[in-house]
């Protein structure tokens, strides 16, 4: 079974309501932007440590840019950077392009800690990737705080992210 099969099947065990839609390919967020979906898409970014020992999903208002220093700063972790292609797979079982919190599903050890721009709070429905670059679902943004997130066992850490650059004092 694909990964996305299994995130479908995921959702439907645990009467979590969603809607889908199946598109040409997508890369970037302007292509999401493109498709017209309900609910705001994110940016969805996996990310590490220098060491590459500890490592993070960001989920981000998809119109702010990311900017490491500030994520870096507000998590107090000294440098952040992209975590590497086999390691986004091994552990969210996708790719660059689809990254989205639906893989936490697999992530059973808990070893990805999952930070979320506080701004998406206020949206009333998110749309992610399914682990596929040919699909999105969305969901009430309430159902995937309080119902998807508590089942994979993730909680989240909320920070602010204004998308400037800080200055040093």
């Amino acid at each position: 079974m694909e990964p996305q099969d299994k995130v479908y099947e995921f959702l439907r065990e645990n009467q979590i309501n969603y809607e889908k839609k199946e598109h040409e390919m997508v890369h970037t967020m302007e292509d999401c932007e493109n498709l017209h979906l309900p609910g705001s898409h994110c940016k969805n970014l996996f990310l590490c440590n220098r060491q590459e020992t500890v490592f993070y999903l960001l989920l981000i208002e998809c119109h702010k840019p990311f900017v490491t220093k500030e994520v870096s700063k507000s998590l107090g972790v000294s440098r952040l950077s992209f975590g590497k292609d086999d390691k986004l797979f091994e552990m969210l079982h996708t790719y660059p392009g689809a990254v989205s919190p639906m893989g936490l599903i697999f992530d059973s050890a808990k070893d990805i800690h999952l930070v979320i721009d506080r701004e998406l709070l206020t949206q009333e429905s998110i749309a992610f990737h399914p682990l596929s670059g040919t699909a999105s679902l969305w969901m009430k943004t309430e159902d995937f705080i309080r119902r998807f997130l508590p089942l994979t066992g993730h909680e989240p850490v909320y920070i602010d992210i204004a998308g400037k650059e800080i200055s040093n004092p």
